[in-house]
Formats: C-alpha cells, sequence, structure tokens
C-alpha cells in the first residue's frame, strides 16, 4: 500500500503508532488497575524487540531506488528521548522524526481523564529535554493539536474572550521558534477553542463514550465525568472546520455528523483572513520566518530560565546571530530576570503579539505577551 501511493505522487508517510507493530507474540494480559475494566498491555507491544528491523525493513522495501526526497513521521506513544535518537538517526534509515506523547501528557494523572494543573516548568522541563536529547542526533516534530488533542489555547493558553487570541499568538511563537520541524493542526491557525459539550449525547468520539460509562459503572458522578471530558475528550479537536458565518460554519450543506462549535460566528477562516491583525496572518508571520531566517531552522537552541513557573525563555543562534524568545504564560504583568538583560537592550524586535512599546533596558511582558529580539554578536 505504501509503494501504491507512491507511485501515486505522495512524498511520504505520517505512520500511525508504528512503534506498535513489534509484539510479545504470547500475547501477556496487562495488569488491570484498581477501579478500571482493562488492564494495560502497553508494556507488551510498545517499542517491542523487533521494532528497528521491521522499520529498516520498511524502509528498504518502499523507498529503495525511487528518486526524489520522502518524509516519515512515526507516531510512537510512549517513545522516551533515547529510543526517538534511533528511530530518528540518519545513519540507521528508520524514519525521520517521531511524534512523541510526553508534553500532551503533562496535565494527566495515571489516565487522561485524571485532570492535573497545567504547570509551566513541567512543559519546559520536556520540551528542553527534548530539544537537548536530539540536538547532534535526529530531529524533533513540533506540535501542540492533533486529532486525538484538545485545542492548545484551551489547554495551555487562555481562551476567554478578553486573551483567546493574545494567548493563541504566544503558543504558535514558543512551538514554532524552537528547533525542529512545526505542524499545524486545522483550526489551531484560527484559534479555535474545545467544544465543551454539555451532555454525554453531544459526545461522538467511542472512547470517551467508553469513558462515561465505565467511570459511572465504577461510582463516578456524571458531572465530574462530564468535566473531564470537556478538557480532554478527542471531540474537542473533531468539530467540523470553522470557514465562515453560514450554516454549520461553511463546514457542509448537510447536517454534521458532530454539533459545529458555536463561537463559529466569531472564530472563522473568513473573518480571520480579513483581519491583519488576526491569529492566521500571525502564524503566516511565524512560518515566513523559518523559511526565511536561518537561525530558525539551524541554529542551537538553549533554554533560559529554566526555573522561573511563568515565563518561557529560550534562545535559538547561528554563528553570531542570536534570538531571544520570551512569553508569559500569566494573566499578569511579568519581568524576565535575565542575568545579561542589559545586552539586549537595543536589541531589533522581530516579532510580538503586542503593538511595539519603547525600546527598555527591562524585559517586561505584558498579560500573555511574547517578545523575539535579534541581535549580532561580537566576533
Amino acid at each position: 500500500m505504501m509503494r501504491w501511493w507512491l507511485d501515486r505522487g505522495v512524498d511520504g508517510f505520517r505512520m500511525d503508532v508504528i512503534n506498535m507493530i513489534s509484539k510479545n507474540p504470547a500475547l501477556p494480559d496487562g495488569h488491570v488497575p484498581p477501579g478500571r475494566r482493562w488492564g494495560d498491555g502497553s508494556p507488551h507491544y510498545i517499542c517491542g524487540p523487533r521494532i528497528h528491523e521491521f522499520l529498516r525493513e520498511t524502509r528498504e522495501q518502499v523507498f529503495a531506488g525511487r528518486s526524489g526526497r520522502f518524509l516519515t513521521v512515526g507516531e510512537m506513544p510512549g517513545v522516551t528521548v533515547d529510543e526517538a535518537r534511533l528511530f530518528t538517526d540518519p545513519t540507521r534509515s528508520e524514519v525521520d522524526m517521531v511524534f512523541q506523547f510526553e508534553h500532551v501528557q503533562l496535565d494527566q494523572g495515571v489516565t487522561k481523564w485524571d485532570l492535573r494543573q497545567f504547570q509551566l516548568l513541567d512543559l519546559k522541563a520536556s520540551f528542553g529535554r527534548w530539544q537537548a536529547g536530539l540536538a547532534d542526533t535526529g530531529w524533533n516534530s513540533l506540535y501542540w493539536n492533533n486529532h486525538d488533542q484538545p485545542r492548545v489555547v484551551s489547554r495551555f493558553g487562555d481562551d476567554t474572550d478578553q486573551y483567546r487570541v493574545t494567548s493563541a499568538k504566544l503558543l504558535a511563537t514558543v512551538l514554532h521558534l524552537h528547533r525542529g520541524t512545526p505542524y499545524v493542526y486545522q483550526g489551531e491557525e484560527l484559534g479555535m477553542t474545545n467544544a465543551r459539550f454539555a451532555v454525554i449525547d453531544d459526545y461522538r468520539d467511542i472512547e470517551s463514550l467508553n469513558h462515561y460509562g465505565e467511570a459511572l459503572e465504577f461510582g463516578a458522578s456524571a458531572a465530574d465525568v462530564l468535566s473531564g471530558l470537556r478538557a480532554k475528550s478527542r471531540d474537542n479537536a473533531r468539530t467540523p472546520m470553522q470557514w465562515d458565518v453560514s450554516d454549520n460554519a461553511g463546514f457542509s450543506s448537510a447536517e454534521p455528523w458532530i454539533d459545529v462549535n458555536p463561537n463559529y460566528t466569531e472564530i472563522n477562516a473568513a473573518a480571520e483572513l480579513a483581519d491583519p491583525d488576526s491569529v492566521f496572518h500571525f502564524y503566516r508571520r511565524l512560518i515566513e520566518l523559518r523559511h526565511t531566517q536561518p537561525v530558525v531552522a539551524h541554529g542551537d537552541f538553549t533554554m533560559r530560565l529554566a526555573g522561573d513557573p511563568h515565563i518561557y525563555a529560550y534562545t535559538r543562534r547561528l554563528d553570531r546571530e542570536e534570538w531571544l524568545v520570551l512569553a508569559n504564560f500569566t494573566a499578569g504583568t511579568v519581568r524576565a530576570e535575565l542575568v545579561e538583560v542589559g545586552d539586549w537592550a537595543g536589541a531589533e524586535p522581530v516579532i510580538g503579539n503586542y503593538p511595539p512599546q519603547t525600546p527598555s533596558t527591562e524585559l517586561v511582558l505584558r498579560p500573555w505577551e511574547s517578545k523575539v529580539y535579534r541581535r549580532t554578536l561580537p566576533a
């Protein structure tokens, strides 16, 4: 089938849960934790003993002898940094990138439905570990959203009317200026939000429906389970794309399989295309930087202010050019306490999600503000 698609002109593949293709042939049962119906069999089928053999065979059998450049991205739940180095090492001919899940599990407990408060320190530690781990071997994939994850502006940002646009732009800045290849999931570039369905009958995702039934069977309240679904259900990412203000958000003239998010009259592609200050046009500017600025595509990455619970900060450097990325993940005003803050006085602003201020020797960030500066280092 992969050869069939290549013959028709595709340039590569996103390979679903590909690290599950090598399994323990004995098919042992997984441990069943208290309060759950089913066991966890993942130790017996994630990154099994023949996984590297199977991926190399796929590369040899599918791509060998073909001209052109092809991209393979392996979705790999549970993959570690060390395993990802092996999978993406160009000399091993397995895959070009992996989709790892570490950062999208930071706000959960034992299961995805056990909600934990998001902590910026956890996110910085996770992203920093992957940036460092794949710095010299392999390559990072960068993403916030996909069809299995809730909307990032509702998850790690602030989806209120006051800060939705600002925090959506901040999240885009933080992700896209990391070292690696960024991915944009449909509607992310508009700042689409979680759906927050009111009743279980609004949901369609089989995982969500099964969880609801099982949780109630083990004594959970419907209100508590629905609270978890509103935060983490995959249906948050599966509502119809919001194109315009027409019926069904312009997605279809027929009734969609799941309800349109009611906020489509304010958040839609037509409105954002017409607004030069929209989330959509901000994404376009960030993507242009990656295409035109070598430091974004090829520069080194250094995490800064790793212990600050409010500010995400890092630098990118290539030769004598250095960029500073700052992002305030709060609704208050904060100051970036960089030791060499004075060295950035007079640095050139590159992009920000607020109107520019008078230059200052203090790096002060307004609510949900992101700033990027560029400077030339001494020879």
